[in-house]
């Protein structure tokens, strides 16, 4: 064994037992061991997600490795309002949806440039469904709340997912939490300000918008 390779196999025994948000900020002082640290540990969750996005492993791997550089360029901008890996995950999601945008004006040109039988082809009538961006937005919005949700006290969490998720009418929530309906109430508003903050961790200054890419 060389030199090189004994070097790098003290250098994944020393940062495999610290945590991302202290290998960012190694990062932040020029340390590229612990950025490559942090993509042994991501790449493989940013594969798979590239691939769910892309269909096609080639695409993914590009869009990962995209994701990576681009990660790495702007690592001093990351202020840690949320995970690393909630961060990087937006960064491969904007970065197969700029691919799909790409490849979908592609071949919207391909199609305005095609004749058959001398007549234009005509074009798709408008897809009210979801777009694949929205769709993504709209998954991650969801995986996000639940995981917020459960973190929220019982006593604040019941009456929200009484009321807000099980749609329950007021009375009904207070009847089967035992309370008032002004208690329930009263409890329901703390749940939501509590839910709205612990969203803002998540999203940043700019909200849950940032999660809709």
């Amino acid at each position: 064994m060389d030199s090189q390779q004994t070097l790098q196999m003290q250098n994944t025994t020393i940062y495999a037992d610290i945590a991302d948000e202290k290998l960012v900020k190694l990062c932040q002082h020029g340390d590229n061991a612990a950025f490559a640290e942090l993509m042994s540990r991501h790449k493989t969750a940013a594969s798979k997600l590239a691939l769910s996005i892309l269909r096609d492993k080639s695409d993914a791997e590009d869009e990962v490795q995209n994701a990576f550089w681009k990660a790495y360029e702007h690592i001093n901008q990351f202020q840690q309002e949320a995970k690393f890996s909630t961060w990087f995950t937006r960064i491969v999601v904007n970065q197969c949806l700029m691919r799909l945008r790409q490849m979908r004006r592609a071949r919207f040109c391909f199609l305005d440039d095609t004749t058959v039988s001398e007549e234009a082809v005509a074009p798709d009538l408008p897809d009210k469904r979801r777009s694949p961006e929205q769709e993504l937005g709209h998954l991650e919005i969801t995986r996000v709340l639940r995981e917020e949700i459960k973190r929220i006290p019982p006593l604040l969490r019941n009456v929200l997912m009484l009321r807000d998720v099980h749609q329950r009418p007021m009375p009904e929530v207070a009847g089967e939490l035992g309370i008032s309906v002004a208690a329930a109430k009263s409890r329901l508003l703390r749940a939501r300000a509590e839910l709205r903050q612990r969203m803002k961790r998540h999203c940043g200054a700019t909200g849950e918008a940032v999660l809709l890419i």
